[in-house]
């Protein structure tokens, strides 16, 4: 990883271990920017899918906007020197509380998912004697072609207001004191190797755009979400080039900014996750690697079914067998991958490719495990950013009851 052997990373920060290459996280936000060129922008970047306070840092300095959907995320964006006024806040559940730490710190827009949410946004901002700046999260019925589970642009899912009733709903906003309407905004999902479903999106809203428009409600930006895949396995993933040549010309004229809001594609292959092998089994018809690293640390295997790609760091020991590799939770579903080619001894460290998204951010203390360190690369520099958990931070905040 730049300068640094990934050998190197696990002898001096230990296994499992989440390491980071800032140069790849940079050179993949460019990317958009260099795309953006010409064009009134603001990436926002999808803090989900990394929250470590130095890779938002590391984005901040490059000029990012944030896109967060909790409270805590807010509060990490700006540890990390974000700009209030480039987050934009998503997701379905805000409370007031939540409304009103935004409202005081500044940000640039909420991304209002509900009818009953823009109520209490208004309300909360009118204790405050605030105008909330609004964009409504629109649901366009667009087929991502993606897992169940991270698909949110059809009627079926939780997520935004249907487009056909959003005409009405824009019109309540903009009657409401404290709300200023400024956006609208979509996404439909995550992981997308195709980019047909993000043009027939766009175009459905910005037929909405237009009607808004002759209802007298002008908007300042249009909000195009995120969602852009990546290469795990052999897929064939977009570049953020063909993505936004494919968006912008059916932009060209408005004068409205375009907001994305990237997250896998800047950091999942801008990560690994290393681990140690601890033993090798066999039951006869089936090999097994156990690792160190478990369903804990990395969910997407067991939870989206997803291909993640495992290489030895270590030099190949012979010839190669076949092995799913395991980890110590006491699950069945607890594996990394399943039916891999590797020549592997016992003590090697295996690499778990494009681990830069959705892998520290889920992991969990299930089986009371604590949880990994994680590690930035700059050039031959290695600097710990996040410190193995301790026995004892698994009990913080915890108590035994008084002794009767």
């Amino acid at each position: 990883m730049e300068d640094v052997a990934l050998a190197d990373i696990a002898t001096q920060f230990g296994t499992p271990c989440y390491a980071y290459s800032k140069k790849a996280i940079t050179k993949n936000f460019n990317a958009y920017q260099t795309a953006l060129a010409g064009r009134d922008h603001l990436i926002c970047y999808a803090v989900k899918s990394n929250s470590n306070i130095a890779v938002l840092q590391t984005l901040a300095n490059l000029g990012a906007g944030f896109d967060i959907v909790s409270l805590g995320e807010l509060e990490r964006v700006l540890m990390a020197g974000g700009d209030p006024c480039k987050i934009v806040y998503s997701g379905v559940a805000k409370n007031a509380a939540d409304m009103q730490r935004a409202l005081e710190v500044g940000i640039h827009c909420f991304n209002v998912e509900s009818e009953a949410e823009l109520a209490v946004l208004n309300a909360t901002a009118t204790k405050l004697g605030l105008l909330a700046p609004v964009s409504l999260r629109v649901n366009p019925d667009v087929d991502a072609k993606t897992h169940p589970y991270i698909s949110t642009g059809l009627k079926e899912n939780k997520f935004g207001i249907d487009i056909n009733l959003a005409p009405e709903v824009y019109r309540r906003a903009a009657s409401m004191d404290n709300i200023s309407v400024i956006g609208v905004d979509f996404h439909i999902g995550s992981q997308l190797t195709e980019i047909q479903p993000f043009v027939d999106a766009v175009d459905r809203l910005l037929v909405l755009v237009d009607e808004l428009q002759a209802m007298g409600i002008k908007l300042q930006h249009i909000d195009i979400g995120g969602g852009l895949g990546v290469r795990y396995q052999d897929e064939t993933a977009p570049s953020a080039a063909a993505y936004l040549d494919a968006l912008l010309p059916r932009m060209a004229g408005r004068h409205e900014t375009v907001v994305l809001e990237p997250g896998r594609s800047i950091t999942a292959n801008a990560g690994v996750l290393l681990t140690r092998v601890e033993y090798l089994k066999s039951n006869g018809s089936k090999n097994f690697a156990i690792v160190d690293a478990a369903m804990n640390d990395m969910l997407r295997p067991a939870l989206y079914q997803a291909w993640m790609d495992i290489q030895p760091v270590t030099a190949n020991h012979g010839s190669k067998e076949t092995f799913d590799v395991v980890g110590p939770v006491c699950e069945t579903g607890d594996f990394l991958g399943k039916d891999r080619d590797l020549a592997i001894v016992q003590g090697d460290i295996l690499c778990l490719y494009s681990a830069g998204a959705y892998g520290f951010v889920m992991s969990s203390n299930y089986n009371s495990r604590p949880r990994a360190a994680e590690v930035m690369i700059d050039g031959s520099r290695m600097h710990r950013i996040r410190a193995r958990e301790t026995l004892q931070d698994l009990v913080r905040g915890e108590q035994l009851l008084p002794a009767d």
